[in-house]
């Protein structure tokens, strides 16, 4: 990290300090959804198109029996379809790559393709080669501002350093200002907890409209207040040096990481290097999920009683440097409704190594 850039970070990490007290939120009061969203999990990357996806693994929007499908384009290619409810180049969408490995991948673009909206995901081998890649992907559209007592979701795209979308559920600003090369402070008003205690969840996908190779994670985020704050880091696979990118980040605080609640009444999130809040889920609480270590660079991660219907799940890393964490393996079923997730995390050579993330798992009910 540069002097400049840490500059900034200490500056940051001073208001979090300050800002760190303990709290149980309250639950989310009302049902609030998306307008419009769609989840799947690509297990073949080599299928064609347009091929049904897993249905454990799909839920949106669109009325049945229309499923989710996609396909191989390219090597490391794939298009994902969700039928029925396209919305152009609106919305976030997010993409976790599922693999062992050091394969990642990252968004090159989404838009309509007649009433449908179509997901374009590239993906990549360690080094930055286009690599056949199992993933996980959601995209979701909001609009208006929620009742108070339901929880909190916003949105953002950038692209060319440039804010070109956001959505805030309280009505509030968000913000993205350059700090350094590849490093963006990101604000959303009014998102967080009025006490000021960190809370909730953020989800960080690269965007590269070329399909060239980049990654973004997390460098570091809390609470100014009811505010949240942030920074996000993106890097050059090839080299592992900052670079600028496009990319999109989402936060979800009481509701799902596709920003519906009620349905779904089944989702939780955590963040490794926090406390409190950061780990929630519903409708347990403050505090029942639990990781831990598998081995070098690799985790666990249970959401008690979460594994009900269709579900989905998504990491970002967390912490300085090009390392990054995908999901090991897809979750499994354990017991009678504990979900229990896997990580892998990687040094930008793909070789396994310890990393902070925060991950997030929802149902469809």
């Amino acid at each position: 990290m540069t002097p400049h850039t840490r500059r900034f970070v200490a500056a940051f990490t001073a208001v979090l300090a300050a800002a760190l007290l303990l709290l149980v939120p309250g639950s989310p009061a009302a049902a609030a959804t998306a307008d419009r969203f769609g989840f799947a999990l690509v297990d073949n990357p080599a299928v064609p198109t347009w091929t049904v996806l897993p249905a454990p693994y799909q839920f949106g929007s669109w009325a049945s029996p229309a499923a989710a499908t996609g396909g191989k384009v390219a090597t490391g290619r794939f298009l994902v379809r969700f039928p029925g409810i396209g919305a152009g180049a609106r919305g976030n969408v997010h993409v976790t790559a599922v693999a062992r490995d050091g394969r990642f991948c990252e968004t090159v673009r989404w838009y309509s393709s007649g009433l449908d909206e179509i997901v374009d995901v590239q993906c990549f081998k360690a080094g930055g080669s286009p690599a056949d890649t199992p993933f996980t992907v959601l995209w979701t559209v909001s609009s208006g501002v929620l009742p108070t007592g339901t929880g909190a979701y916003a949105s953002l795209q950038v692209t060319g350093n440039t804010l070109t979308q956001a959505y805030n559920s309280t009505g509030g600003p968000v913000s993205v200002t350059p700090v350094a090369v590849g490093v963006y402070a990101v604000k959303l008003a009014g998102v967080g907890l009025a006490s000021g205690v960190q809370a909730g969840n953020v989800q960080v996908t690269a965007v590269q409209p070329n399909a060239q190779p980049r990654r973004c994670k997390i460098l570091k985020w809390g609470a100014a207040g009811a505010d949240v704050v942030g920074y996000i880091a993106c890097h050059d696979p090839v080299t592992g040096a900052p670079m600028n990118s496009d990319f999109t980040a989402s936060y979800h605080r009481e509701r799902s990481v596709y920003a519906s609640f009620g349905p779904p009444k089944y989702f939780g999130y955590l963040a490794t290097p926090y406390g409190g809040p950061t780990n929630f889920s519903y409708p347990l609480g403050v505090g029942a999920n639990g990781w831990g270590p598998l081995g070098t660079g690799t985790y666990t991660v249970k959401f008690p009683v979460l594994h009900e219907k269709a579900t989905t799940a998504h990491l970002t890393a967390i912490g300085d440097g090009p390392g990054y964490c995908t999901l090991l393996d897809k979750w499994v079923l354990a017991g009678a409704a504990d979900a229990v997730v896997p990580v892998a995390c990687f040094d930008n050579a793909g070789n396994p190594d310890k990393s902070e993330f925060g991950v997030a798992f929802s149902s469809s009910v």
